[in-house]
């Protein structure tokens, strides 16, 4: 059996959309099972989940999406964790796909597929939406560079993540993290293309920042648990300002935007976002800031 796991934190609306998803999965009902944890939602899921009477409801009030993939992992009855978060929506085949290539990959393989811009059929892209089809959740590129997966799909026998361990909390990136300590432990992970899902592109650049403002806290809350860290981290802020040249470039190659107009507004947001970034990343030396997810 497979199960589902997926943190929710106020995205009612969403957590109706990814579960539409799952139930029109190829995949036999009867080999996965749904577990959705709510982190301390304003007002509970249970309306959402009233029509999907086969999707069970935990609850973990220690905040962040890391603690949440652990309750939903210890209420977990199959032998594969398959994770999506609550604002995705899940291809048809998608569990099917993890199922087949858990089964065809050498053990203690971890996998990590690929997460597409979500929008209906024939609706043109707009400056945000084409930005974040080039840029965002790179899966791709996490696991051959990075050797790590994103947690929003990403699947690893039960036996696996219990060498591993727990994600972490809210101050850290924890999908990066985890990655790193299942690298130490022996585990390795693999870009797995036919496992798909689909999240739709954030809706306003304040949107893009506060997903940014997230990371780079966490990223910080990391880095400063290495000597002489601040250098590093100053290095790396203009090394973002200095990536703007090739980053166009890939935008103007890119397979997945058609068009010169919309690469031009592809680009825009390119150069507002790496801007924002850098200079995010230089505030950070005055000190921590708070991290929250989804308030």
């Amino acid at each position: 059996m497979i199960s589902v796991i997926i943190p929710h934190l106020n995205q009612a609306e969403a957590l109706e959309a990814c579960l539409r998803s799952l139930d029109a999965q190829t995949l036999s009902r009867d080999l996965f099972e749904i577990i959705v944890v709510d982190n301390g939602s304003a007002i509970s899921p249970m309306d959402v989940l009233a029509s999907h009477p086969d999707v069970r409801l935990e609850r973990e009030l220690r905040p962040g999406p890391g603690p949440a993939r652990n309750t939903g992992v210890a209420a977990a009855k199959g032998e594969i964790l398959a994770f999506i978060d609550a604002d995705c929506r899940a291809h048809q085949d998608w569990l099917s796909s993890v199922l087949k290539w858990i089964s065809m990959s050498p053990a203690g393989t971890v996998l990590g597929g690929d997460v597409r811009i979500w929008r209906p059929d024939d609706a043109e892209l707009d400056a945000i939406a084409a930005y974040e089809s080039v840029f965002a959740y790179r899966f791709k590129l996490y696991i051959e560079r990075h050797g790590y997966s994103g947690t929003g799909n990403m699947a690893v026998l039960r036996r696996d993540f219990d060498r591993v361990g727990p994600f972490a909390g809210i101050d850290i990136a924890e999908d990066m993290e985890w990655g790193e300590r299942a690298l130490r432990a022996g585990l390795r992970f693999r870009y797995t293309p036919e496992m798909i899902v689909f999240h739709p592109a954030r809706r306003s650049l304040q949107e893009l920042y506060a997903k940014w403002d997230r990371h780079i806290a966490h990223y910080r809350n990391m880095a400063e648990r290495k000597p002489a860290w601040q250098l590093r981290w100053i290095a790396q802020a203009f090394l973002i300002f200095a990536s703007l040249a090739p980053n166009a470039v890939t935008v103007l190659t890119s397979d997945r935007l058609h068009g010169g107009g919309v690469r031009l507004k592809a680009i825009a947001v390119l150069c507002a976002v790496r801007s924002h970034r850098a200079m995010t990343m230089l505030s950070h030396l005055r000190g921590r800031q708070a991290v929250a997810w989804n308030r």
